[in-house]
């Protein structure tokens, strides 16, 4: 390790209360501070928190802002505390600072990692000028229960797409230089399998096969690392009873021995002080004894560690030994980043002044934002809509709404830069006097006389754009949901409105997929609008009016049901399959729906038609150490320019454990012109077809495969080829 021997040096000069003292990270008391995000649980005041510094008792600070009073707490610790070792100032700076983008589910949507690559390098640089070095980000649990609240958060429910936007984001947030100013240090969270808890309930439990874990849950976590990630944060939840902030599997045996993890692990807010509620620690010196000893280097504000370590190293329940490994992981990891060449690097006050970034971050919010929105549904090419000679209604409680824009985890977002979605569409209009808004209905209750006024406004228009769908508060931590539909009222608004015959477009806006009900989903256009943030008006215009053809695509699976969670479109093959044309009866469906999506992962529509060729293979056997190239002609065989989402899946037609019906391997976006052809080229090994056997190590088996190319992940013609032996 770099700076190996300053490090030892200090631990070996450290009391046992300084070392433990760089093993908590407690809430910034000294700066702004976002209580709306974190509970003031263990709460301290401002003088307690600077005392504490200057004990050396404190390692790291959290969700506080601002470079000058920063700048103050890092003076403190580096020139008033015995040994000066600098604060670590972390945040959650999610998906956006100032400016805010769309949510990671959203961006998810692009397909394009470098897209989100770029947002994370933009977030980076107004985190780190407002005084921040760390964030607790980026999400990388794969979600596959659409009722999860945290879904919003995540790169949705495919490994391979979940390790791209891992992969882009870490080296978004972090740059090429861990010491440059602007280089934000990342957390991937939650380690692990949070993404799996039981039944879409958050904090719950999770039951599930070590190969599993391997196979779906991991993946994304061992490609943020090898993208350089330095730090992770544990999950609340178990997995098969043992708590992940105490499992000494996952942090120790496969993150440091398996993987050579040689950054620190942080707690979740208090989940180390949450294994007493679990059952599985009698009281908070044995939680501390059982998350320090299995690896949880940080213990994120219950401030056990700093009430127990002492005493449970001079019982013998904690050695010297575990105590310095920890310290020194986290010194490593301030010594990485150059707080020790730089402590104040990030605290600059006139660096956070200067907004000279603002109109260049707009722009890429509006790209972005309108890369994530999806055309589920165009019945006979309704949109887009034309400028002039169309008189619109713009109907439903997020027409003219700011306050839902960010989404959840948008705690530090610029309000006044937010956009709606009336602002965005009138400005786009040839004569705005075209446009009609009217509220209807509120988000969750009815509106006296809404229903009327939509009504009339409906019947003078040539066309409806119903803005509906889920509030901020409805995603995010704790936001659990057993029904993942509209609100009653909306929904209401949306059978009125359709019920006047005018053509209906309707503008979701949601942090999960949704099960579409009744009018929204009958009608003839949807659009997936998600949280896309600052831009979200211009972006939502762009998109309707046609100055920008939509590319993106599904992360998640859209369900025809509520009832169907969990579900994901890479589920195992099952005996009796739902054949089409078959027979209801005796096969995986439930009596009111088939065993299918509504919009399976990786739908989305353009204002362009592209047509597949069937994929062509080099070689119909892969050898065991060769590559299999595919190609496959695309053709925009439609009148406008467009974008598609190639994807290429594939599936195990035989092996020793039951396979997915199809999983992604690989995906381009690619740009044709209107008439244009393209020959998509990729190409696999057999790392591609391995898998966690049935003694848990990974294998890939001679046998033959299927692989498609296609527009999503439930069409296509297959083409086989064959593992060879080797």
């Amino acid at each position: 390790m770099p700076h190996q021997r300053r490090i030892e040096g200090l631990i070996a000069g450290m009391t046992l209360e300084e070392k433990i003292g760089q093993l908590g990270a407690f809430a910034d008391a000294l700066r702004p501070f976002a209580f709306e995000v974190n509970p003031e649980t263990f709460a301290r005041d401002a003088e307690q928190v600077r005392e504490q510094i200057r004990n050396g008792r404190v390692g790291a600070l959290f969700n506080g802002v601002g470079a000058a009073e920063g700048r103050e707490a890092q003076r403190i610790a580096v020139e008033e505390s015995r040994l000066g070792i600098p604060l670590l100032l972390g945040a959650d700076v999610i998906h956006g600072m100032r400016t805010v983008f769309p949510i990671p589910l959203g961006e998810a949507a692009s397909f394009e990692p470098y897209l989100a690559e770029r947002t994370a390098r933009a977030t980076a640089k107004e985190a780190t000028a407002a005084g921040i070095h760390w964030t607790f980000a980026p999400m990388v649990d794969v979600a596959r229960d659409q009722r999860w609240g945290r879904v919003a958060e995540t790169s949705g429910e495919d490994v391979y797409l979940s390790c791209e936007f891992a992969t882009a984001r870490v080296r978004g947030f972090q740059g090429d230089d861990l010491t440059a100013p602007d280089s934000l240090l990342t957390t991937p969270k939650h380690f692990a399998a949070y993404g799996a808890i039981s039944a879409g309930l958050d904090y719950n439990f999770v039951d599930m096969a070590p190969q599993t874990l391997r196979d779906v849950h991991l993946p994304p976590f061992k490609a943020a690392i090898d993208a350089g990630a330095l730090t992770l944060m544990s999950s609340f939840n178990d997995i098969n009873g043992v708590p992940a902030s105490a499992n000494r599997e996952l942090l120790t045996d496969i993150l440091r021995g398996e993987w050579k993890f040689e950054g620190f692990v942080v707690s979740d807010y208090t989940s180390d002080l949450e294994l007493i509620a679990h059952g599985y620690a009698s009281d908070e010196a044995d939680a501390a004894q059982k998350a320090l000893s299995a690896g949880l280097d940080m213990s994120l504000q219950s401030g056990i560690y700093a009430g127990h370590v002492a005493t449970l190293v001079a019982e013998g329940r904690l050695s010297m030994d575990e105590v310095d490994e920890a310290v020194r992981r986290v010194l490593h990891v301030k010594a990485a980043v150059g707080l020790f060449d730089d402590p104040y690097r990030c605290l600059d006050a006139e660096r956070e002044a200067d907004q000279s970034h603002i109109a260049a971050h707009d722009a890429l919010a509006r790209d972005c934002a309108r890369r994530s929105i999806v055309l589920l549904k165009n019945d006979g090419d309704l949109l887009p809509l034309k400028k002039t000679g169309q008189r619109i209604a713009l109907i439903g409680p997020f027409a003219q709404d700011t306050a839902n824009l960010g989404g959840c985890w948008n705690i530090f977002g610029d309000a006044s830069r937010m956009v709606d979605v009336e602002t965005g569409v009138r400005a786009a209009l040839d004569d705005p006097s075209a446009l009609v808004v009217v509220p209807g209905s509120g988000i969750e209750d009815a509106l006296d006389g809404g229903l009327d006024a939509a009504v009339a406004a409906a019947r003078d228009a040539d066309v409806v754009l119903l803005a509906v769908g889920e509030p901020h508060e409805f995603s995010g931590e704790a936001q659990s949901r057993t029904q993942i539909v509209l609100p009653a009222a909306q929904q209401a608004l949306a059978e009125a409105v359709a019920a006047t015959g005018t053509q209906l477009v309707i503008v979701l806006r949601n942090g999960r997929a949704l099960a579409l009900e009744g009018a929204v989903r009958d009608a003839q256009a949807i659009l997936v609008g998600w949280f896309l943030g600052t831009q979200t008006g211009p972006a939502i215009a762009d998109v309707v009016f046609g100055d920008y053809s939509p590319s993106a695509r599904l992360p998640v699976s859209f369900p025809q049901d509520a009832g169907q969670q969990p579900y994901f479109y890479n589920h195992p093959a099952t005996g009796r399959p739902n054949v089409p044309g078959t027979p209801r009866f005796f096969q995986t469906r439930w009596r009111e729906v088939t065993h299918a999506a509504l919009y399976p992962f990786g739908h989305g529509l353009s204002y362009t038609r592209f047509d597949y060729g069937v994929p062509q293979l080099d070689t119909q056997t892969l050898g065991w150490d060769d590559t299999l190239t595919i190609r496959t002609r695309i053709a925009n065989s439609g009148t406008r320019d467009g974008e598609e989402v190639v994807q290429l899946y594939l599936r195990d037609r035989t092996a020793s454990r039951v396979r997915p019906v199809r999983e992604l391997k690989r995906f381009r976006k690619i740009a044709l012109a209107a008439g244009e052809s393209q020959d998509v080229e990729f190409t696999l090994t057999r790392a591609d077809l391995e898998f966690h056997g049935v003694d848990n190590r990974p294998v890939a088996e001679p046998g033959l495969f299927d692989l498609w190319v296609a527009p999503s992940s439930a069409v296509g013609e297959a083409v086989p080829f064959e593992l060879l032996a080797p």
